[in-house]
C-alpha cells in the first residue's frame, strides 16, 4: 500500500515526506500509544499508528525502523515533533479517525492487496 492510498482511505493529512515517499510500499502496521510496545517488536517498515503528538514517538519510530508515523483521533503533531520528523527523514501523517477505525480501514486494504 502506498502513503497515498492511506492519506485517501483516512481522509489524511501529510505533515512530511520522507524521501521514499513516492515508491515506499507499506505492508505492516502497529497501532499503540505505548511507545514502550512498540520498542519491543523486531518487525521493520511498518507504519507507527498512534494519538502521542510528541517527539517520543517519532525517536520511537527511528529506533524500530518504522517507516512513518499517522497520528490518528485528530491529534496535532507538536511543533518538536515535524522538526523531528524532518530532521529524521519520517513520513507524518495525520487523520482524524479514531484508532480503531484506522486499523479495520488499512487492514480491510491490506486483505484486498492479498498482504495479510
Amino acid at each position: 500500500m502506498t502513503y497515498e492510498r492511506i492519506i485517501e482511505i483516512l481522509s489524511g493529512n501529510l505533515y512530511h515526506t520522507c524521501f521514499t515517499y513516492e515508491e515506499a510500499r507499506i505492508t505492516n502496521f502497529v497501532a499503540s500509544d505505548l511507545m514502550s510496545d512498540v520498542l519491543v517488536l523486531e518487525d521493520e517498515e511498518f507504519l507507527l499508528i498512534t494519538s502521542l503528538s510528541s517527539e517520543q514517538a517519532v525517536r520511537t519510530a527511528d529506533i524500530v525502523g518504522a517507516r512513518g508515523i499517522l497520528l490518528v483521533n485528530g491529534k496535532k503533531p507538536q511543533p518538536g515533533m515535524v522538526t523531528l520528523a524532518k530532521e529524521l527523514n519520517k513520513t507524518l501523517i495525520t487523520t482524524s479517525q479514531r484508532m480503531f477505525r484506522v486499523c479495520a480501514l488499512l487492514g480491510r486494504e491490506l486483505d484486498k492487496e492479498g498482504l495479510l
